[in-house]
């Protein structure tokens, strides 16, 4: 083109596709010729689709919860794994003799990625998630073998699909017994611990301490009760001690003398005199001071009879009143012994009961420790427990197929018309890439003349001033 800025009219356009006609018509022809051979040679391929409805669960959640709670797309990828697995694939290729061409001169893994290329798996859209669906199709030549393995392919999908979701059921199922039969031994060993540390430090542990303070308390009143007994039947000794002095040794020394007297061969030893009055004495002295008046009549005695010590005596040991207060005396003394017995028995125990209140705080940290893990190792256990029954119950769920599951509503139909080629479309494609290369055709060439059509080219090219033109002259039909 000379002159790229000039301004064309109608007319001049119109001139322009009358001299370019043959580059618009001749690519027209062409392209559309090309188009329509295609889509009359080209190979017919059929396409048949199943469309699968994901059926929720029959029995409410309320009442059983699934295990297995996987999103349907997360599913059927590993479902699609299975099903177009290479093993499932050669099956159905063998069993439906498909690829009979294709099998003369491509590997079986070959064939087999041409199969999987020709199956599609179309998921709803984001819009229409909710209403639970998916779609298998297969492309093929021969229409009634694309509606058999588009079926096929969807029985193996929900066949794969109760089969995952038992393997799952079951397998959680097995997962919760192992894990609560071990945390159940685990119990059992913390019960027979604790059990055992209960057993061994029986009487001082934490819950007992109320009661032991409340036993030492009664043990203390009871030694308070031994104690003012014991003593009690010291006093007593003592005085029945005075009064059989007070018999062997009568008061005054001439009393004693002439009592000895009358008697005639009656007296009694010094010895015995002595050792008696010797006892009453230390015994005094281990209950009084020496300034007390029993104490100085008693040693008063003892120095009489020192004194008078040639002198016979009575015998009043043989009389009955000396023979009952003797009687008395032992008796006295065994009440003495067992009183201190008791004593030292009560001290013991006081002992005792004070050693396990004092062991208490000790025995509360073990226990606490001990009872912590064995309460967080039962708790533990019930919630497996209850997820255990839980997954029982999903897993029975499972193999009754009353979870979710894949049905069928719209299976694969033979196909009435080949999917492809789509001729409207492949002619619509070739008409307008006819006319599109046709007039770009056109516009090209044009673009590539160098030639003057009219004055103003002339001008530009040459830039000269164009004094007159010779109109064109046509000839008319006489």
């Amino acid at each position: 083109m000379i002159n790229p800025a000039k301004a064309y009219t109608t007319a001049e356009y119109i001139e322009i596709l009358r001299r370019r006609i043959w580059y618009i018509v001749i690519p027209f022809v062409l392209i559309l010729t090309g188009a329509s051979a295609y889509a009359i040679f080209a190979p017919r391929l059929y396409k048949a689709s199943t469309l699968i409805l994901v059926s929720p669960q029959r029995i409410p959640e309320a009442f059983v919860q699934a295990t297995v709670t996987s999103k349907v797309e997360e599913r059927l990828q590993s479902i699609a794994q299975e099903v177009l697995s290479r093993t499932r694939l050669e099956q159905i290729i063998n069993d439906l003799n498909l690829y009979q061409k294709e099998r003369k001169s491509l590997s079986r893994d070959e064939v087999v990625a041409l199969m999987q290329k020709d199956i599609k798996i179309e998921l709803p859209t984001k819009k229409e998630e909710s209403k639970g669906f998916f779609t298998i199709s297969y492309i093929g030549h021969d229409p009634n073998i694309v509606s058999t393995v588009a079926n096929r392919l969807a029985s193996q999908f929900i066949e794969e699909n109760l089969k995952l979701r038992e393997q799952q059921a079951v397998g959680t199922t097995e997962f919760l017994t192992v894990e609560l039969t071990t945390t159940r031994e685990k119990l059992e060993k913390l019960e027979t611990a604790v059990a055992e540390y209960k057993r061994r430090f029986m009487g001082e542990l934490p819950e007992q301490r109320d009661a032991n303070i409340k036993v030492l308390e009664q043990i203390q009143n009871q030694y308070q009760r031994v104690g003012e007994g014991l003593r009690a039947a010291q006093d007593r000794k003592l005085l029945i001690q005075k009064q059989m002095a007070d018999l062997e040794l009568p008061t005054g020394t001439q009393e004693t003398a002439s009592s000895s007297r009358a008697v005639g061969n009656k007296g009694y030893s010094y010895g015995s005199q002595k050792e008696s009055l010797t006892r009453l004495l230390e015994d005094l002295r281990s209950k009084y001071k020496e300034s007390h008046p029993d104490v100085i009549a008693t040693r008063k005695k003892l120095a009489d009879l020192e004194t008078n010590k040639n002198s016979d005596a009575y015998d009043v040991k043989k009389s009955p009143r000396y023979r009952d207060l003797n009687n008395q005396l032992e008796m006295t003394n065994i009440e003495i012994a067992h009183f201190k017995e008791n004593e030292r028995n009560i001290m013991a125990q006081i002992g005792k009961y004070r050693g396990r209140i004092e062991l208490t705080p000790a025995r509360e940290q073990d226990m606490a420790s001990l009872m912590r893990e064995y309460q967080s190792v039962k708790e533990n256990y019930e919630r497996l427990l209850k997820k255990s029954q839980d997954a029982l119950q999903a897993e029975n769920l499972e193999k009754r197929q009353k979870g979710e599951q894949f049905r069928i509503i719209d299976p694969a139909r033979l196909p009435e018309k080949p999917f492809s080629p789509d001729i409207p479309k492949i002619l619509l494609i070739g008409l307008l890439a006819g006319i599109g290369g046709g007039f770009g055709l056109a516009f090209f060439r044009e673009q590539l003349d160098r030639s003057f059509h009219d004055s103003g080219d002339v001008e530009v090219t040459l830039d000269l001033k164009v004094l007159a033109t010779i109109p064109k002259i046509e000839e008319k039909a006489a």
